[in-house]
């Protein structure tokens, strides 16, 4: 179905997965991201009612783009996929996956590397290729790889798995759940792209 998206959408949705890969260093704006479910929309703003329970104005930036995610399976992870996996350290060493996101193969590289994430403490994101998948008992164990390292991250059963669908500015309805990577602006939050849940699926990073 990703082959009817626009480039244009595809272009802006890289940019949406891998806003928060460029380290704090290289940030022209301190950007952070906002969870939550929506009060209102209009126009160029949004009103959301974040995870912590506070109510913020979101302005959309011109030429914001839209997009939300459908439900995949844990099966369907391919050595050659490019992911995005938000983790935590395992007890045992190497990473448990909190969330799985599979690129659509438009946007393979967008924002590689793995970084701190802000999902839960502690976490990381890892945008990467899949270098093996093995299933297990407990669920699937991939490799990956990005800039020549490579990273093992065990996806346990239940794990939510999701990969990129279109929307439109009709499934900005009251009390679906967004994920906006935002920027700070002297007007509160500015945001270039909107990720919305849909048909009962959530954005699960």
């Amino acid at each position: 179905m990703f082959k009817n998206i626009l480039p244009a959408l595809m272009l802006g949705l890289s940019a949406l997965l891998s806003a928060a890969s460029v380290h704090a260093e290289d940030q022209k704006a301190e950007q952070f991201h906002i969870r939550g479910s929506i009060v209102a929309y209009s126009g160029s703003a949004l009103k959301v009612k974040t995870r912590e329970g506070e109510t913020v104005d979101v302005t959309l930036a011109d030429g914001w783009k839209l997009a939300s995610v459908a439900n995949a399976a844990v099966t369907d992870i391919k050595p050659g996929d490019f992911v995005g996996i938000a983790s935590l350290p395992g007890e045992g060493g190497g990473d448990g996956a909190l969330e799985v996101l599979i690129f659509p193969p438009a946007m393979k590289g967008a924002g590689e590397g793995s970084y701190g994430w802000d999902l839960k403490p502690n976490s990381s994101m890892t945008n990467a290729t899949v270098a093996d998948a093995v299933k297990g008992v407990d669920g699937r164990t991939v490799t990956v790889s990005y800039h020549g390292k490579e990273k093992k991250i065990a996806i346990p059963d239940g794990t939510p798995v999701v990969t990129i669908a279109p929307a439109t500015k009709d499934d900005l309805v009251p009390g679906a759940v967004v994920f906006i990577p935002a920027e700070k602006a002297a007007s509160g939050p500015l945001a270039h792209q909107v990720l919305v849940g849909k048909n009962g699926v959530i954005p699960p990073m």
